[in-house]
């Protein structure tokens, strides 16, 4: 049984499979983290302010959005958390895991298709080959 739990999220169909693998692990007590973790996009020469600007704060909203949602799957009697992060997926996650002392992270296989399930099924490897935590990933 693991005392911590950090869940990151992309909004996908498998946060269920998620939540019920953490609920299943989690310790008497435990405490479970959803996060959702943002790339913020640069203001380029291309790019106006605004435009950078509103994205970057839709896309803040989406990730809380997704947070809450994953957060809402589980039982009232589950201590749950949800953190939102900026910054590169992999490692804000496996930063996260570090600095929240988590003692497993599950994680998704892939979440999206086409170009996103490519990102995604990386994003997963990548925490997968540089955790220095225990990793639980969930196949699709």
């Amino acid at each position: 049984m693991y005392k911590k739990i950090l869940l990151p999220t992309d909004g996908s169909e498998y946060s269920v499979r998620e939540v019920e693998r953490a609920t299943k692990l989690l310790a008497e007590g435990g405490e479970v983290i959803v996060l959702g973790v943002v790339i913020e996009i640069r203001k380029t020469a291309f790019h106006r302010s605004k435009d950078v600007e509103r994205t970057n704060k839709e896309a803040v909203k989406e990730a809380e959005a997704n947070v809450k949602a994953m957060k809402d799957l589980f039982d009232d009697s589950i201590n749950v958390r949800t953190l939102v992060k900026k910054g590169f997926p992999s490692e804000k996650i496996n930063e996260v895991a570090e600095k929240e002392d988590c003692d497993l992270i599950i994680i998704a296989s892939s979440g999206k298709s086409g170009l996103h399930k490519f990102v995604i099924g990386s994003v997963a490897e990548s925490v997968l080959k540089n955790a220095e935590k225990d990793v639980l990933l969930i196949h699709d």
